[in-house]
């Protein structure tokens, strides 16, 4: 899974700035026209609205299970929603799948699961 989560954040960082640095090179940074663009349409808010909708949820997530896994250097893939979610879910999933393969789940992580999560070992009991 790490090498797909790896082309993910590729292809989440080349598509977007693709089309936002030829954009920013002839209009420079103006966020008044940004905007302006950004609402100009029906489908422009559509897509700008869904961007910003997965932003917020992937930076819930990231915080969230970051603590939950005791997991360091959170910000990494929070700083990578500059670039949009595009690129910083599948860093945090690469960055998630590698601690978990590491071990190093910051001291006895099974006290902060739930009971259902923790595989007690009794069968047929929720």
């Amino acid at each position: 899974m790490r090498i797909i989560y790896m082309l993910l954040c590729i292809a989440g960082t080349v598509l977007p700035l693709s089309q936002f640095v030829p954009w920013l090179a002839a209009h420079g940074l103006d966020v008044p026209l940004l905007l302006q663009l950004a609402t100009s349409s029906s489908i422009a808010a559509f897509a700008w609205s869904d961007v910003l909708v997965s932003g917020v949820a992937v930076a819930v997530f990231v915080v969230a299970e970051s603590r939950r896994l005791a997991m360091r250097r959170m910000w990494l893939p929070l700083s990578c929603l500059a670039v949009g979610p595009s690129l910083a879910l599948p860093l945090f999933l690469f960055l998630r799948e590698r601690h978990l393969a590491s071990g190093d789940l910051g001291g006895d992580i099974l006290r902060r699961l739930p009971n259902k999560e923790r595989g007690n070992g009794v069968a047929g009991k929720a």
